[in-house]
Formats: structure tokens, sequence, C-alpha cells
């Protein structure tokens, strides 16, 4: 573990001036976190666990982050923000459906010319 060079975040203990502390931490204790199993595993034919989970589960993450504001956004905008590409954050999407990665409520609307945008909208949760 690398030592802080500014101050940590109060609520996951993160260097708060670090460029991906946004994407990470919600500020709020740990609760985008705590909808994520970081033991859960991905699927597919070719995922390697060793290779592969940490990778994944850090894309997972990001892209949860990216939707925390409800607001709609198209693969291209979450790309942008999470510096994921865009056939990555479409299966994050894809797993964040999933019971073992929180079961969230990801809604799409086609918008045209073969583009969606996807929004979480979970309120049962508040989120």
């Amino acid at each position: 573990m690398k030592p802080h060079t500014g101050p940590a975040c109060l609520f996951c203990g993160a260097e708060t001036t670090g460029p991906d502390h946004l994407l990470f931490c919600d500020g709020r204790q740990g609760h985008v976190e705590a909808t994520i199993d970081p033991a859960a595993d991905f699927d597919g034919d070719t995922y390697d666990r060793e290779r592969d989970h940490d990778r994944l589960n850090a894309q997972l993450r990001r892209v949860l982050a990216r939707l925390q504001d409800r607001a709609w956004h198209t693969l291209g905008d979450l790309s942008s923000a999470t510096g994921d590409p865009e056939a990555s954050v479409s299966a994050r999407l894809r797993d964040l459906r999933k019971e073992k990665f929180g079961a969230h409520v990801i809604e799409r609307q086609y918008l045209s010319d073969g583009l969606w945008q996807y929004r979480m909208n979970d309120p049962e949760r508040g989120q």
C-alpha cells in the first residue's frame, strides 16, 4: 500500500486528492460498495479469477458510482466518465442487474439510430 500524500477520506480512508477517489467512494460510508459482494465471481467462458476479478470489480464499482446520480447516460457517457471501454461498461450494466451484484434496477431507453441510454432506478434503496 502506498503512503498517503494528501488528506485521507473520512468515509473510505483513501486519499481524497486521488484522481479516482470519487469513482470509488460515494461519501456515504460504504453505501455504494455495500451492494457489491467483493468475493462474487463474474461469468463467462473466458473469465479467469486471478487475471480478471480485480479489474472487473473495479470497473463495476466505477460504473455503479457514476449511476448514483440516477440521470440517463449513454454507453459513451459512462465510458468517458469511467475510462473503461464501452463494451466493458455494457457488460457491467448487465452484471449490476444480477442478484450477486446487487440486483439493481437498470433502465434503458432508446434514443435513435441504435443509441440507447441507461439509468439506475432503485427506489427501495433510495438510489
